[in-house]
């Protein structure tokens, strides 16, 4: 069964080191991201920083970085496309060696967080004893199952999924509204307060693992 896996990474073990130590106000988040080859890695991502001059010249500088391009400028974010080729080993094991998808990755500070889409536990474990071996600091913050149902993609346990979905047929998100948290309690035999625990918590990892692509959109 297909495994998802959200983990971190210190910014020091990874590429644009360099790039987040001389701009630390700095926060990218990567929208797409392919190998290439085994000795290089193309992502598309979205940068916000205070200055983006001082910016550009950090990732020109940057030994991670053989090339980057920029595809769009809205002001107070950019999206660049780059050639990596430095501090990508683990990147590299995930997309050739195990096959596995990487749905988010996002850095900012001192630190970078992956969620990947691995094919099965196995290739989970094999990743996790590659970083070990090559002296790679991977820190697993959770690990999901994908169930057979689409909601596992996006992080949502059973109830939460049950209780979304009845709140959208009940007419809870209608304006007005034809149904209320208590309506909802009700009908899953549940309490009020658990009906609001399941909305505030499948709201958040709708918005985090299904719409936070941004650089401003889904932080801690």
């Amino acid at each position: 069964m297909s495994t998802i896996a959200e983990m971190e990474l210190p910014a020091q073990e990874f590429a644009l080191r360099k790039t987040l130590e001389h701009v630390p106000d700095a926060e990218f988040d990567i929208v797409r991201v392919a190998a290439h080859d085994n000795d290089r890695v193309l992502p598309y991502l979205w940068a916000t920083a205070d200055d983006f001059d001082k910016l550009d010249e950090a990732l020109r500088d940057d030994p991670s970085v053989e090339e980057v391009t920029l595809l769009e400028d809205l002001g107070d974010e950019r999206l660049y496309r780059m050639n990596w080729v430095e501090q990508i080993r683990v990147v590299i094991h995930i997309l050739v060696e195990e096959e596995a998808t990487i749905l988010n990755l996002r850095g900012k500070e001192n630190r970078w967080r992956l969620r990947t889409l691995f094919p099965n536990r196995d290739a989970l474990s094999a990743t996790y004893d590659f970083c070990e071996e090559t002296g790679l600091t991977l820190d697993l913050r959770n690990i999901y199952e994908m169930s057979d149902q689409r909601h596992g993609l996006f992080g949502l346990t059973e109830e939460q999924h049950e209780t979304l979905m009845m709140a959208l047929e009940s007419g809870y998100y209608d304006v007005p509204r034809d149904a209320t948290a208590d309506d909802l309690a009700g009908d899953l035999h549940i309490s009020h307060q658990a009906v609001s625990e399941r909305l505030r918590r499948g709201h958040r990892s709708l918005v985090k693992n299904a719409l936070a692509v941004g650089p401003g959109d889904g932080r801690d």
